[in-house]
C-alpha cells in the first residue's frame, strides 16, 4: 500500500495520522505562514474594529480595482489546494481567475469565477456537488484537489469599470506529491452566436498524459423547440474525424434524459447531484428576459476520461425543424473544461475581452 501523505483524504482513511502540514490564505493571513493569522492593523473591516483592534476581523476581505489584477496566493511546494472559498461582489463574468503551477508562463486555470464555479450567468443558483457548492448567497466553494511541486500562484483580475471586492479563503496543504499526481487544468470558452452547421469545441490543443474530470455548460437558446440533442465527443490519442468516446444527447452526458423534463408540471426541472445537475434554468420574463438559459454541469469523479497523447472535446448544438429534422443551432453556448494532466500547459487560446464575454 502506498504512503498515505495526507493528499487523498476520504471517510475511509480520515481518521489515519499525516505529517502533511495544513495551512490557509485569507485577507486575515496574505501568505498562509504558521502564527501569522489575524495580525492586521488595516484593512477593510479596520473601521468597524476601531475600538477592538487587531484579532479583531480587521481584514476580512480585499477591494480590486478596475483593470487590476491582484495576487490572492503564492504558496512553495510541495503541497496542495485542498479547498476553495470565495464571495465576490461585482460582475462574475468580469472577474477572472487564474493559476499557474511551478513557475509556467501560461496559466493552467484561466476561467471567470462565476463559470468556474458553475453559476455562469450572474445569477445565484444552488449546486450541491462533490467538486463545487454554491451556497446562499454567493458562496463559491471548489473542492477540486490541486497538487503542485514547486510553486503554486493564483491571481484575480477584475475587467470590470467599477471596483469590487472579494472575500476568499484557500485551505491547502504542505505534504509531499505522488510522482503520478497530474496538475489540475480549467479552461473557459465561449460563441455567441455559434456559426451554422459547426460544433461547438469544448476543448482542444490538449498536449501530455492525463485525465478528463468535468464540464460545465451555460448554454443561451436562440430559437423555441428543444435544444439538446446534439452529441458530445471526446478524441483521444491522434482520433481524427472520429471520436473514441461519443455521446446520444446533451441531456444525457448531463445525466438527465428526455429534455429534463418533469412530465407531470410541463416544464424543465432544475436539480443537483454529487455528478450531474442542472442547478439553473433561466426563463424568459414576458419582457426583456426573453430567451431561455441553462446552468448544467457533469464532473467524471468515478469515470475519468484518460487520455496518453492528446485531447479534444466537441458538442453539438441540435434542436428540431419540420419534418422531423434535425436543426443545427446558433445558440449562446459558454463551457469551462476541468482536467489534470502533465506539464507543461499548453498555450490557451486568447482570452475573450469584455464584449465577448458579456452575458447580451
Amino acid at each position: 500500500m502506498a504512503q498515505f501523505n495526507g493528499l487523498d483524504l476520504h471517510l475511509g482513511n480520515l481518521s489515519r495520522l499525516s505529517p502533511a502540514q495544513s495551512r490557509s490564505i485569507s485577507p486575515e493571513n496574505f501568505t498562509g505562514e504558521k502564527g501569522k493569522g489575524g495580525m492586521a492593523t488595516d484593512g477593510t473591516g479596520a473601521a468597524a474594529a476601531r475600538e477592538l483592534g487587531q484579532t479583531w476581523k480587521v481584514s476580512p476581505s480585499i477591494h480590486i480595482e478596475p483593470d487590476e489584477s491582484r495576487v490572492i496566493a503564492d504558496i512553495e511546494g510541495p503541497g496542495a489546494i485542498q479547498q476553495i472559498w470565495m464571495t465576490p461582489t461585482g460582475d462574475w463574468r468580469y472577474t477572472i481567475i487564474r493559476v499557474y503551477w511551478d513557475d509556467q508562463a501560461e496559466p493552467s486555470v484561466e476561467c471567470p469565477i462565476g463559470d468556474f464555479f458553475a453559476c455562469g450567468w450572474k445569477q445565484y443558483a444552488p449546486v450541491v456537488s462533490l467538486a463545487v457548492c454554491v451556497n446562499p448567497g454567493s458562496a463559491f466553494n471548489s473542492y477540486w484537489q490541486m497538487p503542485f511541486r514547486r510553486r503554486c500562484r493564483i491571481t484575480i483580475t477584475n475587467l470590470d469599470r467599477k471596483p469590487m471586492t472579494l472575500y476568499y479563503q484557500i485551505n491547502y496543504t504542505l505534504t509531499d506529491v505522488p510522482e503520478d499526481a497530474a496538475y489540475f487544468h480549467a479552461q473557459f470558452r465561449r460563441v455567441n452566436p455559434l456559426p451554422y452547421k459547426e460544433v461547438y469545441t469544448i476543448l482542444d490543443g490538449v498536449v501530455g498524459k492525463g485525465h478528463y474530470v468535468g464540464t460545465y455548460m451555460a448554454w443561451g437558446v436562440n430559437n423555441t423547440g428543444w435544444w439538446g440533442e446534439g452529441e458530445i465527443k471526446f478524441y483521444l490519442d491522434g482520433d481524427e474525424r472520429f471520436p473514441t468516446i461519443c455521446g446520444t444527447g446533451t441531456e444525457d452526458y448531463f445525466c438527465g434524459s428526455y429534455n429534463f423534463e418533469n412530465r407531470a408540471t410541463r416544464q424543465y426541472e432544475e436539480f443537483t447531484t454529487p455528478y450531474a445537475g442542472l442547478p439553473q434554468v433561466i426563463r424568459p420574463d414576458g419582457v426583456y428576459q426573453s430567451q431561455t438559459r441553462f446552468g448544467m454541469y457533469r464532473w467524471h469523479i468515478l469515470d475519468p476520461i484518460r487520455f496518453q497523447r492528446d485531447l479534444r472535446v466537441t458538442i453539438q448544438a441540435l434542436g428540431w425543424r419540420s419534418e422531423g429534422r434535425y436543426l443545427p443551432l446558433q445558440d449562446d453556448i459558454a463551457s469551462v473544461a476541468y482536467w489534470y494532466q502533465t506539464l507543461p500547459t499548453a498555450p490557451f487560446p486568447p482570452f475573450p475581452d469584455r464584449d465577448t464575454l458579456e452575458i447580451v
